[in-house]
């Protein structure tokens, strides 16, 4: 799952730059631009950042204000941080996969303005990613009421099996 994340958040970063560097060239060399790249782009700005969410949430790098946190003693620490995770899951189920599901859904019918790709085609990453979080705060919930981590081959800082 981490793999697979990180690579199509690194494979979307690198299209764009590609169309970027296509849109300056077409605009300030040929001095007739591309149009569709703009577009183009804003979508997969859009994908880049669901998909990076998820991959933040997944291998736990996601921005986490601990000063509070850690003023508790482990035991504490662990019940906040699973209260905090469950939160977070609460809100990927309802507004990410659900609420995206719907905007998508309602969103089929349109076309974007210059492809002429359904809305909805864009606005679907909102699920896919917000399944991917939803399934790593199961984890780390589990993972913060048991204190037990589970392995995983690209956490290069934790060892296997360490309590958090």
């Amino acid at each position: 799952m981490t793999t697979v994340l990180g690579w199509l958040a690194a494979f979307l970063l690198i299209v764009m730059a590609f169309l970027v560097l296509f849109q300056v060239f077409t605009r300030y060399v040929l001095d007739d631009p591309a149009s569709f790249t703009e577009e183009l782009v804003r979508y997969f700005l859009i994908w880049t950042g669901f998909i990076g969410g998820a991959y933040a949430f997944v291998t736990r790098q996601h921005m986490a204000l601990v000063f509070v946190r850690d003023r508790f003693g482990e035991g504490p620490r662990r019940w906040l941080m699973a209260f905090a995770d469950g939160l977070v899951l609460v809100f990927a189920l309802v507004v990410i996969v659900i609420g995206g599901t719907q905007l998508a859904i309602g969103a089929w019918g349109h076309p974007s303005p210059l492809l002429g790709v359904p809305r909805g085609l864009v606005y679907a990453v909102a699920p896919v990613a917000g399944l991917f979080i939803v399934l790593a705060q199961v984890i780390n919930v589990w993972e913060d009421v048991t204190g037990k981590r589970i392995p995983n081959p690209h956490d290069e800082t934790a060892d296997e099996g360490a309590p958090l």
